[in-house]
């Protein structure tokens, strides 16, 4: 059902998407997105994950439009800085090969949204995960909103009604909530994400807790990391759900589904 969902997810901008959109105009865009992709999570499997997310954040602000990628200038402040992306967001440098090298090939062709809902597919694919057809012809922002990011991408500390409404605005079910958290199997966690959650919380195994407490102090470390699903970090599985079963999972959105 991930699949499914996410499929709609990447396409809800526009109506008027199509899966060969660019096979006149660019017929070797899927494929070079492929490639550059492939030889990233190749050399760290952790950006599959990083790619995933960073389209996700895209397009929980105002739709699937590439504006998490924009740099601040005069008249606007960026999405890079906000809050939850801060010192977080990854791949922006993988990104910015796939558009130079579909730049060399067609210039000016290929949108940098498509390029994101493309690369997290890849990206998915990459770690094991079931493939999806990509709809395209996204058309890419000329601005971005600080604000819109820091009041719209759901917080990682949310509980179930917040889950639940930030969700729903976006039109998702909660059903399709949990399917969609599925994605969590992938990826690590910021230690300043987990911190409470290892000390103060009590719905986690106490053992998985102090191994975790081992090399991340009470404070400071904040950058330190850890994977979501510690029995299969870079594949994409259901290890994470069946971990949270018996001890609940590092991540407190899935354990709160």
């Amino acid at each position: 059902m991930f699949f499914l969902l996410f499929s709609f997810f990447v396409g809800m901008v526009s109506a008027q998407l199509s899966s060969t959109f660019y096979a006149t105009s660019c017929p070797n865009a899927l494929s070079t997105i492929k490639s550059v992709v492939d030889s990233a999570v190749s050399n760290e499997p952790r950006m599959g994950a990083s790619l995933l997310r960073l389209h996700f954040y895209d397009c929980f602000v105002n739709g699937c439009d590439a504006s998490v990628l924009l740099d601040d200038t005069s008249t606007f402040i960026g999405e890079k800085t906000a809050g939850p992306n801060n010192n977080s967001l990854r791949g922006f440098d993988v990104v910015d090969t796939i558009k130079s090298q579909l730049e060399n090939i067609f210039f000016g062709v290929v949108s940098c949204a498509d390029i994101l809902a493309v690369a997290a597919r890849d990206s998915v694919v990459a770690l094991g995960g079931t493939n999806w057809t990509v709809q395209l012809g996204r058309r890419d922002s000329t601005t971005a909103s600080l604000s819109a990011a820091n009041s719209n991408i759901p917080a990682p500390t949310l509980n179930l009604s917040g889950l639940l409404s930030a969700f729903s605005n976006k039109g998702f079910t909660a059903n399709e909530l949990v399917a969609l958290s599925g994605s969590h199997t992938i990826g690590q966690a910021r230690c300043t994400v987990f911190r409470t959650r290892i000390y103060n919380e009590t719905n986690i195994d106490s053992s998985f807790a102090t191994s975790l407490k081992s090399n991340r102090p009470s404070t400071g470390s904040d950058n330190g990391l850890a994977p979501l699903d510690v029995t299969s970090p870079t594949s994409f599985d259901n290890a994470l759900q069946e971990f949270d079963k018996q001890q609940g999972s590092l991540a407190l959105r899935p354990r709160t589904l």
